[in-house]
């Protein structure tokens, strides 16, 4: 996707065969319209210009944290060449992940991994149209219609403050966009410019793109030099009793040590704990996620996505070490 400067009232669309009920689309118009200033010519011609895509439909039935053991999900990523391609990506932005992680605290191979996880370095940034793929989400989507309708109206805001082509940008079936896999109003809350060129692009700018996940981060509360995870021997009745239905820290360390579950001596009592299992080869293991996992699960809120992320990168780190 490049970027483009936007003439807001005189751009002309193309035309396109457009399915959504008319209803909702001029309900959504006078919304934004009203809650905004834009121009409504401008907002009409972009979404009639949108697609209902039956493939991005498809594809948010079907996210493979939901459908995968932990084993298989974690052979998607934890591979000789997503491995390989994170020491050269290392390599390629030595400086611009030094500072960050200097000033954000942010490890190295946090923000790396993560950058393999969503897009590989970039080389898979998705190749829907994120108006496609918000307003089919938003009006074909009931279980995340409200969601996904707020989104599209931040789209539309982050177009016209970044000049970027509302009908090119690309990116995935969710309308996540760039290297970094933002959604539109992640953009505009955590996207810098680390370039100090005085714009913001997730698609091309590295600096920006690193600058970025590492303020994502740390604005949801990375605590630097603090632990991570720790996996547990526990039995499965006792766990079952730290393990809650939603991803959130419910419990301290020091409630799992009063039901004789041993932590790591560094583990002071207060620091806030979530317990999770996952399914192995060869049974059910049983961890426990710190704050900073539970920062990393912001980005996705899933934990077999936080402990790709971990494992990745310190597969890369290691390898990194020893050029």
């Amino acid at each position: 996707m490049r970027t483009a400067t936007l003439c807001l009232t005189f751009v002309l669309f193309p035309a396109a065969a457009f399915s959504f009920e008319a209803s909702q689309i001029d309900s959504f118009v006078e919304e934004v319209v009203e809650r905004h200033g834009l121009d409504r010519q401008w907002v009409q011609e972009i979404l009639d210009a949108a697609e209902r895509k039956q493939s991005i439909l498809n594809a948010i039935s079907r996210p493979a944290e939901k459908t995968r053991p932990w084993h298989e999900y974690r052979a998607l990523f934890i591979n000789d060449r997503r491995i390989n391609d994170g020491v050269v990506f290392w390599q390629e932005h030595s400086e611009s992940l030094a500072q960050v992680s200097s000033e954000c605290g942010i490890p190295a191979e946090i923000i790396v991994a993560i950058l393999g996880i969503e897009t590989h370095y970039g080389s898979r940034a998705g190749n829907f149209r994120i108006i496609d793929a918000l307003s089919t989400l938003a009006f074909e989507y009931p279980p995340r219609s409200d969601f996904f309708r707020g989104e599209l109206e931040q789209f539309l805001l982050l177009t016209r403050e970044h000049s970027i082509d509302p009908l090119q940008a690309l990116g995935s079936y969710a309308g996540a966009m760039g290297a970094a896999q933002f959604i539109s109003s992640s953009y505009r809350r955590y996207a810098v410019d680390g370039s100090g060129d005085g714009k913001i692009d997730l698609w091309h700018d590295w600096r920006d793109v690193i600058g970025s996940v590492a303020y994502y981060l740390h604005s949801f509360g990375w605590r630097p030099n603090e632990p991570v995870r720790e996996s547990i021997s526990v039995d499965a009745e006792t766990a079952a009793e730290f393990i809650g239905e939603k991803l959130e820290l419910r419990h301290n360390a020091s409630d799992l040590r009063n039901s004789n579950i041993q932590l790591d001596e560094k583990t002071t009592n207060e620091m806030p704990v979530l317990v999770f299992a996952l399914e192995n080869n060869d049974g059910t293991e049983y961890w426990v996620g710190y704050k900073n996992f539970y920062v990393i699960t912001r980005y996705n809120r899933s934990t077999m996505y936080a402990m790709a992320v971990l494992d990745l990168g310190r597969a890369i780190s290691e390898k990194v070490q020893q050029k």
